[in-house]
């Protein structure tokens, strides 16, 4: 299924600054023992099209990327624009406040290092800093490996990254230029909060995982090095927020960058000195945002946010995430929302429940569908939860609602540039087509799908264990 991700306690230390480990659903767990053979991890998978068919063997087709991505319009007023530029620029995720406003000066420099660095991380490394320098106006350049430079991505396997960030799936890290040299640094040297300017920082990201996680470790990563350092769950169109329903940089996260390195603000500012300069910083980027008003700010309870985080916990056992789930709706409900937190309350209930207590996942996820598709601010999140619908309507043989679901589920996950949301919608929309008699096209579906399921989920093993997940829900 489409990943939400691992949260850690608000105790993170200062100087980690981390995109948390994911955790990848089909339908059921991706389990390599229950793999339809793959006779040829690199080239091939196996299909059982349906219980009265013989398996076949498919040569995988080329994997699939996305180009020119370009997701999620602004669609807010400058008001909320800058209430959310101040809360995240100039807080952490554990809640410590930054005492200055901190960027590079100057055009900044890239590279990339590693002993296996992905042929993909390069293309979309590329096709990100064209958009950071076309979007945000950054003047940021990639160097050669052996050049000194303000930034450093360095590839690694996951596991040594486990070792020093669990729970992690990449890092950035303050003022150093190398893994050696981040497991030499004394931790207070490493502390966001110490920095009154941004010079030299690392990028940590694993070199065995798939390509869409690489890419989406590039963009978020590469955002915060650059600026915001903090995540708020309320957003709804930012990769800077940590439910990872977004995960390539938005047109807000363009503005935001684009503000950070704005001629008006300076390094070293206080929290006062970058509030006043923002109405007429935003009126001048964008001005059909209308005047800035009252800057005051809610912060969300701790209460619900150790909730989400808690239901989120890939290390918790499942009883103890569905009962934090449940703590969050109810508080929610409690406190009369009905935006995107009771909606982010409801699906992680009901993703967690869609086997123990199909009732309960049902409800809540209709429910959150409702919440999500009544603002096109998040029609993506309504991608996520569809996805999860069609699980149930699979189960229940309602092909009808799982077809429905999926048409229009597929343009949203393409359209975020999520592969492995869509090559799950796609395989579910296969599964469906199937049973329905619909044979010829649910070859194709199935075919085309798994292009993006390499790009998606990685290994042909995966692919496999994905596809194979589709067609255990036999049909009469």
């Amino acid at each position: 299924m489409p990943s939400l991700s691992a949260i850690p306690s608000p105790t993170c230390p200062l100087w980690l600054k981390a995109r948390h480990a994911k955790f990848r659903f089909a339908i059921a767990s991706l389990a390599l023992g229950a793999l339809i053979g793959c006779t040829s991890p690199d080239q091939t998978l196996q299909h059982e099209q349906n219980k009265t068919t013989q398996s076949v063997v498919v040569e995988l087709p080329p994997m699939k990327q996305f180009k020119a991505l370009r997701p999620a319009k602004i669609t807010r007023s400058n008001t909320s624009i800058a209430r959310d530029f101040m809360a995240l620029s100039f807080q952490l995720e554990n809640g410590a406040e930054l005492p200055y406003f901190t960027r590079f000066e100057g055009p900044i420099t890239l590279r990339v290092i590693g002993q296996s660095i992905p042929e993909t991380l390069n293309l979309d490394l590329t096709e990100l800093l064209g958009r950071l320098r076309a979007e945000a106006g950054i003047d940021i350049q990639q160097v050669a490996p052996d050049i000194d430079a303000n930034i450093t991505i360095q590839t690694l396997p996951h596991a040594a990254l486990l070792r020093r960030a669990p729970n992690a799936a990449c890092v950035v890290a303050p003022n150093v230029s190398s893994w050696n040299a981040l497991n030499r640094t004394r931790r207070a040297d490493l502390n966001w909060n110490a920095l009154t300017r941004r010079e030299r920082l690392s990028i940590f990201i694993p070199d065995d995982e798939a390509p869409q996680e690489v890419r989406d470790c590039l963009h978020e990563e590469l955002a915060q090095a650059l600026g915001p350092l903090n995540d708020l769950y309320r957003l709804t169109d930012s990769v800077f927020n940590d439910d990872n329903f977004h995960s390539v940089l938005t047109e807000f996260d363009m503005l935001v960058l684009k503000a950070t390195y704005a001629p008006e603000l300076q390094n070293g500012m206080t929290r006062a000195e970058v509030e006043s300069a923002l109405p007429s910083l935003l009126a001048r980027l964008n001005p059909s945002g209308g005047k800035v008003s009252s800057l005051s700010d809610e912060a969300l309870p701790r209460t619900w946010i150790k909730d989400i985080e808690a239901a989120m916990g890939g290390k918790t056992r499942r009883k103890a995430r569905i009962t934090a789930a449940k703590r969050a709706v109810a508080f929610a409900q409690s406190q009369g929302w009905t935006d995107n937190r009771k909606a982010l309350s409801l699906f992680l209930l009901g993703r967690l429940t869609v086997y123990a207590d199909p009732e309960t996942a049902e409800g809540a996820l209709n429910e959150a569908y409702f919440l999500y598709t009544a603002q096109r601010a998040t029609r993506y999140q309504s991608a996520h939860v569809a996805h999860q619908l069609v699980i149930l309507a699979l189960k229940d043989r309602d092909y009808d609602a799982a077809l429905r679901l999926t048409k229009r589920a597929i343009p949203i996950a393409r359209e975020s540039g999520n592969a492995a949301l869509l090559a799950s919608l796609m395989l579910a929309q296969s599964d469906a087509l199937t049973a329905t008699g619909q044979t010829a096209m649910a070859s194709r579906v199935w075919l085309d799908s798994l292009g993006w399921a390499r790009y998606g989920f990685g290994t042909a093993p995966l692919v496999a264990a994905v596809s194979s997940e589709y067609v255990r829900f036999k049909h009469p």
